[in-house]
């Protein structure tokens, strides 16, 4: 966490590639604290009740006690729509983030980069978009209780 950066391995991604993530400020925050509140002697940061890997229908079962019409798969598209409708970031820029193969074989053959300097301020962005989403909900909440 002191660079900023997930690694997620090679073996853990559908293309098999080692894929790495820069993490927003508000990431940070939030795997911070799940950190301090995780159980001892794991090393995952969101366990399952078990102890084992959480998996993708437990957060699907989490959407839907919270009366979420969202799926899992849903978060990739919202934040992939918001790049191309609500920044002047690059598409392959989000394509990159989302760890997405350029599809034009000539392209892919010449860029190799990863754009993860590009990549670290698309997702600096799409933290605070999602902060400020969070906070006029809250604010919102709060009006209603009213």
């Amino acid at each position: 966490m002191e660079d900023g950066l997930w690694t997620i391995p090679a073996a853990h991604m559908k293309m098999k590639r080692e894929h790495i993530v820069p993490l927003s400020p508000q990431a940070l925050a939030v795997l911070r604290s799940a950190l301090a509140v995780r159980t001892k002697g794991t090393e995952l940061i969101f366990p399952g009740t078990n102890g084992s890997p959480m998996s993708d229908m437990t957060l699907l079962a989490a959407l839907r006690r919270m009366d979420e019409p969202a799926t899992v798969h849903g978060f990739r598209s919202s934040f992939r729509t918001w790049v191309a409708e609500e920044t002047d970031f690059p598409g392959e820029v989000a394509e990159a983030a989302l760890a997405h193969q350029n599809s034009n074989e000539v392209e892919r053959a010449y860029q190799r980069g990863a754009l993860l300097e590009k990549r670290r301020k698309l997702m600096d962005t799409w933290g605070a978009y999602c902060e400020e989403g969070q906070r006029k909900t809250a604010t919102s909440t709060a009006m209603a209780a009213r």
